[in-house]
């Protein structure tokens, strides 16, 4: 039924007549709203043949309009109610008028006087508006999709509203040092040789410890070098506040530690970022978006790291992609200069001004700098101090990347503070020696250790036989990724095997940060006034909806966290709602942790309005008044305030994927999948998940790495258990689960993935996954419901519907054959062998065809008398040789040429009847002899006439391995034969005797036969004559296979009728020289010529890129008036516009190209021809389409689709378009089938080739009602009439046909109709590796193979790609994604896709393909 609507105005309607609305508007819906204002007519009745245009739509809604035409098609409204017909001074008019415009469609005459009242009742009525654009571009998919309900029984959120919790008081009476630079003069001064830091090579050996002496004098004299000596003039390069990028190896703490503090003393603000080591780092364009907008242009570095990066050919750093132009300079002491005794530092290191920017990366991958305050960086620095329990010349071990995070808090600013010893272990040695970090903390008797669990789980594995490590110098082990859900089963595991060797429960401190708020909460040991360690066991479900269940660990589906500790000293900390207004959560509900203390970061760099969303977020009460005055910071962690006063974080928004209603975490999806036997199968335990958003929802996509030697079996298996176990714990569906090779997702820089770039992969197309698993049947649960169809409304009552809404029946013709021509010569050349006598006698030397080869050369000709001649040979041969009757079968096997047209009319002057069949492919014979074969043997040919060549390769040895050779009937070479006139030329006893057959297989593989009679024949080429102007004096140009069809008709009968000059262009020959159609049309300058979609699609792909070596060699194509393409399908607009634009440079007219459109009942319905107006372009909704409507929309508005018109109708032909299962008669702009009469229609079928019940009716079709007298043909294609503002060439309104498709190939699939083009079309559009692609259905299950013209390690991005454009574009789950090599998919000649031979191949397994993936039930 048709969709709710919002209806401008109830009275006003425009009519057809006096109207045609823009290429957006009128449809079968009936969209008086979408109608532009237009003038309203005054003329007197009489001047219309049919009064709709008076009718109103006072019966809105009533039973009798038809159900596509009763409601408009806007989204969201409802139609208004009609007026009573007794309030409405309209309503009158129109109800006067009914019974008038009734009978003026049944043909009585029409009063033609009216009343002036009515008559000025229209003139007074306005128009409706034509609504603004934005109108079409709402995207109704509320309307189509289905909303998932929320579960009555899922938990909600019960407790109190929580308070905002503080935390202890900043200890003021501390012996602070004013500032951080203050108090590393202090150090340098009185403390020069206290060890300040030390680094480790790869072997575990200290390569240089930092003393703060030696801290201190380096950063100055790298801040007077800054300040003083980068350029050789006296201005300064740098002022204070300019931002320096910090570019250091992660095994360099001590060269960093040097340029982050020389940046500070000179007032510069260090950006500090990873070492890019490649051009193409992942992340790395974003990287330098960042450096980009702060306005770096200086970069610090190592010696030994500024050889290690990548070169241009001068010898300088190369710019890598995205990044700003930069200086490098290398701080190695050689190549700083010494500060003059009297120079000190300006540095003012307290207030808002900014101290350095982190770096951080968001979940769309995009990079942001957070800027922190010199007034943030003492504080949070004096917050840890407090937190942590510092003392002067303690020793701390660190794990992690000093360059931010807790690992630049802890190792580089707050151990300055306190005169620390900070031993930084690199990255490097923890790959080579997982417990480097256990074995300094017990060499150096370290108090402090900073580490993330990884550290923690790595060194559980490699601990085995160490047994003199110990642990008990340790106070506080702080685990800084605590918030993760595998970090408490990392603690306590650690806990369980190095209690015994000194390490103290109470020493783990679990800490939460963000790159935002800086540290959030950590635990602290009981000395230093901790409460003990909770955990807190959560059900999943629950946290699914945002709410704390507790549950008990028995069960599989609960989440186990530990708390994170205290708020911050000095800080207060809130829970508020993940989303909207910051509502304060209730004391049992999940939300965004917010700080507010003044160690937090300040902004996003240069990004104010983001910035104002998260650093000056105002948490409110329930109420809507403010918690506190001073702003909080969104953490960007999700979590709760458990018991104690104790933090609980279960989850980062990050990481957040919203599935239906319910929420899930990336990080516990990670979890459970790491539960699956990760060591025997996933590599290093690497394993990405994030979601993508198909159809309007988030859908979880996990990607891990296996193992090298993991088989196919294994694979599948872990694949299949990891989908059951995310069931079944989070039961929530797996869109896509794909394994890549080991050690192939991209890195983040100390190792982990790289999960946004990751994602950009996977929607890229460019992952390169070796084994891949789609769910999409299971997790796509909001897809529009499966259509219903309605009981169908009646033929009348569809008439009386369209006669109400003022629509005209959808009927049209090409001009009378009457007015146009003579009817004596009309009968003269009732048959065609008369007329190539009359012309052999009349205009002998008259030249008919030119036949061309490869190199543009003319091969053959034939002058009128010389086809007579060879066709008399013909007939001779045939009676005499071949010993055949009146009325026999004939099969021409022919290559394309001359001797194929002399064969045809030999047979007419014999009385045979030719079938023309294509010949056997040489180099091919195994699938095209069988079909040569099955032609000959269906259409009972006692003969078969063919060249020298042919009838070697139908008798070889290689035709007996495909077919039966012994039962060809008589093979007869015309090469040889000898000049012999027949007897007496064989004249037919009456035109409706069969003049040849035309035999083709349609794209559904059903082989047809029809009969052409010599009346149609004669009708056929008198259209095409008049259509396209074709006289003796013209020459064309003809680019076709001349074996069924139209192809045949132009190449063999349309010369011979008309007398014009056919230059002939076998499309083979273009494969050798793909200019030569085009050169040819030039150089003959041909009017008109005819091509085939493969010809095009062949000069567009193999002459892209020549236009100008051709307009070199004088090709032009400025002669051009009309270029047809010959077509039985839908025509493929972006390939005639491609075409058009391409030529357009060798004087190919614009308006030139255009199709036609035949099919098996009659080849020739449209051609555009000479005269007439441009076809033109109408955009349709291909929603509306898939339930068998029209909905004209504007160009470029969501889901439309162009169609353009195929070609005029021809002359002598009329057409009709009826309903598909009632036979009625549909009203204008409505879709339906295509029904044609014509004299050139063919007679019937001779033989349907496996369906023979199937179409009976299609010669002898007759309306349900209405006109039920004429007989019509079926042609099985659906498509739409449309009333254009056009004029005609017969001076009448224009009625343009648009064909959508053919009827046979149309996919009925959730109860809705599609077209296989449609889906096609959106496939090759997924991902440029797509060479071609073909849908058929198998089981209900739609089937897309693709064609894949890239590397085979690439097969595998495109099955979630082909499964996401699908879903998104066509609300269809793909069931089977075929991935084969180029050329697989079966093309005819016409350039169609024969989608029946490709799924026959895909059942019986012949295709080869490289990979099939079944999207799982």
């Amino acid at each position: 039924m048709p969709m709710p609507s919002k209806r401008r105005s109830v009275l006003v309607h425009s009519s057809v007549e006096t109207y045609t609305p823009p290429d957006t508007s009128s449809a079968s819906e009936d969209e008086g709203s979408l109608r532009r204002p237009g003038r309203l007519t005054s003329t007197p009745l009489q001047s219309h043949p049919s009064v709709e245009p008076w009718l109103d739509r006072v019966v809105q809604g009533s039973s009798t309009s038809s159900s596509a035409s009763s409601t408009s098609s806007h989204p969201g409204g409802r139609p208004a109610a009609a007026p009573s017909a007794a309030t409405t001074p309209g309503a009158a008019a129109a109800t006067a008028l009914a019974g008038l415009t009734a009978h003026a469609h049944i043909g009585v005459p029409v009063n033609s006087r009216v009343s002036s009242k009515i008559q000025q009742l229209l003139n007074t009525l306005k128009r409706p508006k034509r609504p603004p654009l934005k109108e079409f571009f709402v995207d109704d998919f509320e309307e189509l999709l289905e909303v998932q309900q929320p579960d009555p029984n899922q938990p909600k959120p019960e407790g109190s509203q929580m308070a905002v919790l503080q935390g202890e008081p900043l200890a003021v009476g501390a012996p602070w040092p004013p500032s951080l630079l203050a108090a590393l003069q202090r150090w340098g001064s009185t403390q020069p040789r206290a060890p300040c830091l030390t680094a480790l090579d790869t072997t575990g050996k200290a390569v240089c410890t930092l003393t703060y002496g030696k801290l201190w004098s380096r950063s100055l004299k790298l801040a007077y070098t800054l300040l003083n000596k980068l350029t050789s003039k006296n201005e300064p390069l740098l002022k204070p506040g300019d931002r320096v990028a910090l570019v250091f190896p992660n095994s360099d703490p001590v060269m960093f530690m040097v340029a982050f503090y020389g940046c500070l003393l000179a007032e510069l603000v260090p950006v500090p970022i990873e070492v890019p080591l490649t051009r193409k780092d992942a992340g790395s364009q974003q990287v330098g978006f960042l450096l980009g907008s702060c306005g770096v242009t200086l970069a610090l570095t190592t010696d030994a790291c500024q050889k290690g990066l990548p070169k241009a050919q001068t010898g300088e750093v190369a710019t890598f992609k995205g990044w700003p132009p930069l200086s490098w300079l290398v701080i190695d002491g050689k190549h700083l200069a010494k500060p003059p005794k009297d120079w000190h530092p300006l540095a003012q290191d307290t207030g808002a001004g900014t101290a350095y920017i982190e770096y951080k990366t968001s979940k769309e991958g995009s990079t942001v700098g957070v800027t922190v305050s010199h007034a943030s960086l003492l504080a949070q620095c004096r917050a840890l101090t407090q937190a942590c329990g510092y003392s002067e010349a303690e020793t701390l071990t660190n794990v992690l990347d000093f360059k931010r995070d807790a690992g630049l808090w802890h190792g580089v600013l707050t151990s300055v503070l306190n005169r620390m010893h900070v031993v930084s272990i690199p990255y490097a040695l923890m790959k080579v020696n997982p417990l480097s970090w256990i074995q300094k903390v017990c060499s150096y008797k370290a108090r402090a250790a900073l580490v993330k669990s990884r550290d923690m789980h790595w060194s559980l594995l490699a601990q085995r036989g160490q047994r003199d490590v110990s642990l008990s110098s340790l106070r506080m082990l702080i685990v800084a990724d605590g918030a993760n859900p595998w970090s408490i089963s990392s603690c306590d595991a650690f806990l369980n095997v190095f209690q015994s060797r000194g390490l103290r429960p109470e020493v783990i401190c679990p800490c939460a940060s963000s790159p935002e708020a800086l540290t959030v909460a950590i635990r602290r040991p009981p000395d230093l006034g901790g409460p003990p360690p909770r955990k807190a066991i959560l059900s999943m479900n629950g946290l699914s909806y945002g709410v704390i269940r507790v549950d008990t660990e028995e069960k599989l589906s609960v989440l186990t966290v530990q708390d994170v500790g205290q708020v911050m000293p000095g800080a207060s900390v809130c829970v508020v709602k993940v989303d909207g207004a910051p509502y304060l959560c209730k004391t049992d509900e999940i939300g965004e942790i917010c700080v507010s203390s003044s160690a937090t970061g300040t902004a996003y760099y240069g990004l104010l309005g983001i910035t104002k969303n998260v650093f000056e977020t105002v948490p409110v009460t329930a109420g809507g008044a403010p918690v506190s005055d001073r702003p909080f910071t969104r953490t960007g962690l999700l979590g709760f305030v458990g018991p104690d006063n104790l933090v609980f974080v279960v989850g980062k928004l990050d990481g957040l994927m919203v599935v239906g209603v319910r929420r899930h975490n990336a990080d516990d999806v990670v979890a459970t999948a790491l539960a699956v036997e990760p060591m025997k199968f996933v590599y290093r335990g690497r394993i990405a998940v994030f979601s993508v958003t198909v159809l309007h929802d988030d859908r979880i996509v996990l990607v891990a790495e296996q193992r090298p030697d993991a088989s196919e079996e294994d694979s599948f298996q872990w694949m299949s258990r990891v989908l059951q176990a995310i069931d079944s714990i989070h039961q929530v569906g797996v869109y896509c689960l794909a394994l890549v090779p080991a050690n192939t997702l991209p890195k983040a820089p100390l190792g982990g993935i790289h999960i946004s770039e990751t994602k950009q992969r996977f929607l890229e197309g460019t992952l390169h996954p070796c084994n891949v698993l789609m769910c999409p049947h299971t997790c796509v649960t909001n897809l529009p419901k499966p259509r219903q169809k309605q009981p169908e409304v009646g033929p009348a009552s569809m008439i009386v519907g369209n006669l109400v809404a003022g629509k005209r029946i959808a009927q049209a013709s090409g001009r009378e054959l009457a007015h146009l021509e003579d009817s004596d010569q009309a009968r003269k050349f009732l048959f065609l062998a008369d007329v190539l006598q009359w012309r052999a006698h009349t205009t002998p030397d008259h030249p008919l065809f030119l036949l061309l080869n490869a190199k543009g050369t003319v091969t053959s000709t034939a002058t009128c008398v010389q086809l007579h001649k060879r066709a008399e040979r013909v007939a001779a041969a045939l009676t005499e040789k071949g010993r055949l009757n009146v009325g026999d079968h004939v099969a021409l096997v022919y290559p394309p040429g001359v001797d194929l047209i002399a064969a045809f009319y030999g047979c007419l002057y014999c009385g045979c009847v030719p079938v023309t069949v294509r010949p056997p492919h040489p180099q091919n014979l195994g699938t095209t002899l069988p079909t040569v074969k099955m032609i000959v043997e269906v259409s009972k040919s006692a003969c078969v006439l063919t060249t020298q060549a042919v009838t070697r390769l139908l008798r070889s040895k290689e035709a007996a391995a495909a077919v039966d050779i012994r039962t060809w009937p008589t093979i007869l070479d015309t090469d040889d034969i000898p000049k012999r006139k027949v007897a007496s030329i064989f004249r037919p006893p009456s035109p409706d005797v069969l003049a040849y057959l035309d035999f083709s297989v349609s794209t559904t593989g059903i082989l047809a036969g029809v009969k052409m009679s010599h009346a149609a024949t004669s009708a056929l080429c008198r259209s095409i004559k008049l259509q396209c102007e074709l006289y003796p004096s013209r020459q064309i140009a003809i680019c076709l296979d001349p074996y069924c069809g139209l192809g045949f008709a132009l190449w063999c009968l349309c010369s011979v009728y008309s007398g014009h000059q056919s230059v002939l262009v076998p499309p083979l020959e273009l494969e050798s020289n793909v200019s030569l159609w085009l050169s040819a049309v030039s150089q003959y300058r041909a009017r008109v010529t005819f091509c085939s979609y493969s010809v095009m699609e062949m000069c567009t792909r193999g002459l892209g890129t020549q236009t100008g070596v051709l307009r070199m060699k004088g090709v032009n194509l400025s002669c051009v008036r009309t270029c047809m393409v010959v077509a039985e399908e839908r025509p493929r607009i972006t390939l005639t516009q491609s075409f058009s634009k391409l030529f357009k440079d060798l004087g190919l007219p614009a308006r030139a190209v255009s199709t036609t459109f035949g099919c098996r009942v009659n080849v020739a319905i449209c051609l555009q021809g000479t005269a007439g107006p441009d076809p033109t372009t109408v955009y349709v909704d291909m929603r509306a389409l898939r339930h068998d409507r029209v909905r004209l929309v504007e160009r470029g508005s969501p889901h439309s689709l162009p169609l353009m018109e195929s070609g005029k109708i021809l002359p002598g032909v009329k057409v009709i378009i009826a309903h598909t299962e009632t036979k009625g008669p549909l009203g204008d702009s409505h879709l339906g089938e295509i029904w044609v009469s014509s004299p050139h229609n063919a007679t019937g079928y001779y033989t349907v080739y496996g369906e023979e019940a199937l179409h009976a009716d299609h010669f002898s079709a007759r309306l349900s009602f209405g006109d039920t007298q004429t007989v019509w043909a079926r042609t099985g294609y659906l498509g739409f009439l449309r009333r254009t503002e056009l004029t005609d060439a017969s001076g009448g309104r224009h009625d343009a046909l648009y064909v959508v498709g053919s009827l046979d190939e149309t996919l009925e699939l959730r109860g809705m109709r599609y077209h296989p083009i449609d889906i096609e079309t959106s496939v090759i559009r997924a991902h440029r590796n797509i060479a071609e692609c073909a849908v058929f259905t198998w089981t209900n299950l739609l089937v897309v193979v693709v064609e894949l013209d890239g590397l085979e390690q690439e097969a595998l991005d495109l099955v979630a790609l082909v499964t996401n454009v699908v879903l998104e574009e066509h609300y269809l789950v793909v069931g089977v994604v075929v991935i084969v090599d180029p050329g697989v998919i079966p093309i005819n000649s016409r350039g169609e896709k024969q989608r029946m031979h490709l799924r026959d191949g895909f059942l019986a397994d012949q295709l080869d393909p490289i990979y099939v993936a079944y999207n799982m039930r």
